[in-house]
């Protein structure tokens, strides 16, 4: 533990933005799955889900969850997808 006051805050704030990043993460992982789900299965409402997973992505990129080129690679692999499956 540390001793340091500057270090306990430090530690304060890194748990707050683990517990929030954590659930940016897990939806984001939840919107990429169902959008390849749905291109896998060919649903008639990929567009709405892909459209769902790419704000998700975009929104983590503005809040820094995830780096803005690791979401533009990854928004890229979705669109790819999506354009194949149509």
């Amino acid at each position: 533990m540390a001793n340091i006051a500057s270090q306990k805050k430090r530690n304060r704030q890194s748990e707050k933005r683990r517990v929030r990043n954590k659930g940016v993460r897990s939806e984001l992982k939840t919107r990429v799955k169902a959008a390849n789900q749905a291109v896998t299965d060919g649903d008639g409402a990929i567009v709405d889900v892909v459209k769902a997973a790419q704000k998700r992505i975009d929104k983590a990129a503005a809040q820094g969850v995830i780096h803005k080129n690791a979401a533009a690679r990854r928004t890229s692999r979705i669109m790819k997808r999506a354009a194949k499956s149509a």
